[in-house]
C-alpha cells in the first residue's frame, strides 16, 4: 500500500472501532464481537452483491461490446417501462451471482433496506420479501431483529428447493440475545453507510482500494482488537498477525490444499490469500487464478470460533471446507483421509485433559503414543499424518516441546529426528501472545527433503540429514508495555535464511542467530532442539581501545562529573540560603 492508502485504513479502523467501542458500557467484550462483525458481515455481502448488481446493469443497458451475451436491446421492448421491469427483473436472478461466486443478499439484508428501515419509528409495518420469495409484514420491534432478520435471509433463503448460500448455513450470529440499545446499533449502520467502501478517496486521491479489501481489513483489525479487549480468551480465535505472515512466508503456499486443524478465526488463510496476492508480480502470475490452485481445510472445537472463520472466508472470498461442523480436532479428526501439501497451526500450548481411550493405539501415533497429559506431541503427529510425501509443516508450540523428556516425549521426539522429518526450529522472543506468557518456538516438518521439483519442494535442494536452527529471540520490538512484536524486517530477516539454506544459494551459518546442523550435531545434545544450543553466542564486538588508555579517560571522565556534582549542589545551596532558607 502506499502512505494515502495506509493513512486512509487507519483512520477508517479508528473511526469504526470509536464507535464499535461504545458497546463496551454495556456488554462484554466476547459478546459485542458477535454484535460489530455481523454488521460488518452484512456491510461486505450488500457491497459486493450491490457491485455485481450495478457490473450487470451496464452489461443488460450497454452495447459496448460485441461478444457481450447479456445486452437487452430497447427496442425488444413496447415502452420505457417495460424495459425497466425488464431489466429489474433480470437482476434478481440468482445465477447470475452464483456464476461469479458472490453470495445472493435477499432484499431484506441489503444494506439499504437495512439503513432506511432503521431510520423508521419503532412499530412500523414494513413488507419484505420472505424466505421463500413471497411478501411478508415485519413488523419493526427493534434494530437488532431487523438485523437477525436479515441474517436468517441470507442463512436460509431458498431458490427452489436450494439454499441460495449453503456455505453460509449455521454460520451467521444472531444479536438480538445480547439486547444491544438500538440508538448503539443506529449510530454504527449510520458510521458503515457514511464511509467509501467502494472508489474510495483520501485528501482528493483516489484510492486502489475495493470494498472487499477494505471491509476484509476492517474485520481482520476488529478480530485483533476484540483479542485484545477479551485477554486471554481472545487468544483462542487469534494468533498475533506477525506470527501468522513468518510462518507463511517460510512455507511459501502457492498451490496445493492448505490445512489447519486449530484454525480460530482462520487467520493462516488470510496471510496465505495476502501472500498470494503480495508475490503476483515477482512469481508472473495472475493472483485471481493463482488463488484457484488453492483449496483450504480447517477445523476448530469452539462453535463461536468455528462460526467466525467462516464468516472471515466468506469476507475474503475464500472457498472453504471447516467440515459440517465444529469438533474437536485430536478426539473428532473429520478431514482424516485428506492429504495435504501444507499444514500451519497455532494450537493451544500443553493441553492437559485431552486424552480419550478412544485415541489408544490410534494410527496417527506413528512415532510414539503421546503423553496423556501434554497434547504438545499429539498435534505433531496430528499434522504430520495429514501430510502428503511431499507436504510440509509449521506450528506453533510451547518452547517445553523443544527439550522435554517426560512421559515419552523424548523418545517421540528422537523418533522425529531419526526420521529426518525436522527441518527448521525457530526460537521466538517472549510476550508475543495476549493470552499467554508461555515462551514458544516454531517447529518446521517436511516429508520430504530430497528437493526437487515435486510440489512444495520445487527448487529446493538436497537437505537430507540437516536441519536449521534460527534464534530469532532478540529481534522482535515492543509495541506496548505488554506485547511484543516482529517488524517486517524480522520477518523477512528470518524468511530469507530459511530461504537462502533451502536453495543452498547465499545461506552461511551466523553466530547467535543460525545454524545448520547434521544429525550428529543433534546427537551430541541428546536430540534437544532448542536453537541457543547450537547457534552459540554472538560474537562482541571487538574493543579497539587498549585498557590503560581506556581506564584513564574513563577514570578522568568521572571526575569531571563528580566536580560537576559539587559545583550543582553549591549552586543549589547558594540560592535556598538566598530566600531564606538553610540546607
Amino acid at each position: 500500500m502506499n502512505n494515502s492508502e495506509q493513512q486512509f485504513l487507519n483512520e477508517l479502523d479508528a473511526k469504526l472501532w470509536s464507535a464499535a467501542d461504545r458497546l463496551r458500557n454495556n456488554l462484554d467484550a466476547a459478546n459485542y464481537k458477535h454484535v460489530v462483525l455481523g454488521i460488518i458481515f452484512l456491510k461486505y455481502v450488500s457491497d459486493a452483491f450491490d457491485e455485481r448488481q450495478q457490473e450487470l446493469k451496464k452489461l443488460f443497458t450497454e452495447d459496448n461490446n460485441d461478444d457481450n451475451i447479456y445486452y437487452m436491446p430497447r427496442e425488444d421492448y413496447d415502452s420505457d417501462q417495460e424495459y425497466t421491469d425488464a431489466v429489474n427483473a433480470e437482476l434478481e436472478l440468482h445465477e447470475y451471482y452464483q456464476e461469479k461466486n458472490v453470495f445472493w443478499v435477499p432484499k431484506q439484508a441489503r444494506w439499504e433496506f437495512l439503513k432506511s428501515t432503521a431510520a423508521l419509528p419503532i412499530g412500523s409495518d414494513i413488507e419484505i420479501e420472505g424466505l421463500n420469495g413471497q411478501p411478508e409484514v415485519f413488523k419493526l420491534s427493534s434494530i437488532s431483529k431487523l438485523i437477525d432478520n436479515a441474517l436468517e435471509a441470507i442463512e436460509n433463503y431458498k431458490i427452489g428447493d436450494k439454499f441460495a448460500n449453503p456455505k453460509l448455513r449455521r454460520v451467521l450470529p444472531r444479536i438480538s440475545r445480547f439486547e444491544v440499545e438500538n440508538y448503539n446499533l443506529i449510530e454504527l449502520i449510520n458510521k458503515f453507510s457514511d464511509t467509501s467502501f467502494r472508489n474510495p478517496e483520501y485528501n482528493g486521491e483516489k484510492l486502489d482500494l475495493h470494498s472487499k479489501d477494505i471491509l476484509g481489513h476492517v474485520y481482520e483489525y476488529f478480530l485483533g482488537q476484540f483479542a485484545l479487549a477479551e485477554g486471554k480468551q481472545g487468544g483462542q480465535y487469534y494468533t498475533p498477525k506477525s506470527i501468522v505472515t513468518l510462518i507463511v512466508e517460510m512455507l511459501q503456499p502457492y498451490q496445493g490444499r492448505v490445512y489447519d486443524p486449530a484454525m480460530g478465526a482462520g487467520g493462516f488463510f488470510v496471510s496465505n490469500d495476502k501472500f498470494i496476492e503480495a508475490h503476483a508480480a515477482e512469481k508472473h502470475y495472475n493472483a485471481a487464478e493463482q488463488r484457484k490452485q488453492i483449496s483450504v481445510y480447517g477445523q476448530e472445537s469452539n462453535p463461536t470460533t468455528w462460526k467466525l472463520a467462516a464468516m472471515n472466508m466468506a469476507i475474503r472470498g475464500i472457498d472453504f471446507n471447516f467440515g459440517i461442523k465444529n469438533a474437536d480436532t485430536l478426539r473428532e479428526p473429520l478431514h482424516m483421509d485428506v492429504r495435504m501439501d501444507y499444514v500451519m497451526a497455532n494450537p493451544p500450548f500443553n493441553i492437559k485433559d485431552w486424552w480419550d481411550a478412544s485415541l489408544d493405539g490410534d494410527i496417527r501415533w506413528k512415532y510414539g503414543t503421546p503423553p496423556q497429559g501434554n497434547a504438545n506431541y499429539a498435534w505433531i503427529q496430528h499434522m504430520l499424518h495429514h501430510l502428503n510425501d511431499n507436504g510440509s509443516m509449521g506450528l506453533l508450540l510451547a518452547n517445553g516441546s523443544m527439550s522435554s523428556n517426560t512421559n515419552n516425549e523424548g523418545e517421540i521426539r528422537k523418533a522425529l529426528i531419526d526420521a529426518d522429518l525436522v527441518e527448521c526450529m525457530v526460537a521466538l522472543p517472549g510476550q508475543l501472545f495476549t493470552n499467554t506468557q508461555i515462551p514458544a518456538c516454531i517447529w518446521f516438518l517436511t516429508k520430504n527433503k530430497k528437493g526437487g521439483s515435486a510440489g512444495s519442494q520445487q527448487g529446493k535442494r538436497d537437505r537430507r540429514g540437516e536441519t536449521l536452527f534460527i534464534d530469532a529471540r532478540n529481534l522482535g520490538f515492543m509495541k506496548d508495555r505488554v506485547l511484543r512484536d516482529f517488524t517486517d524486517d524480522d520477518i523477512a530477516k528470518i524468511a530469507t535464511v530459511f530461504d537462502a539454506w533451502q536453495s543452498g544459494i547465499g545461506y552461511s551459518d551466523e553466530k547467535g542467530f543460525c545454524f545448520s546442523a547434521k544429525l550428529e550435531d543433534m546427537q551430541k545434545h541428546d536430540f534437544v532442539l532448542t536453537p541457543a544450543r547450537y547457534v552459540g553466542a554472538a560474537d562482541a564486538e571487538e574493543d579497539s581501545e587498549p585498557f590503560p588508555e581506556k581506564m584513564q579517560r574513563l577514570t578522568e571522565q568521572l571526575k569531571s562529573q563528580f566536580e560537576e556534582s559539587d559545583r550543582l549542589e553549591k549552586a543549589i545551596k547558594d540560592n535556598l540560603a538566598g530566600i531564606g532558607y538553610e540546607f
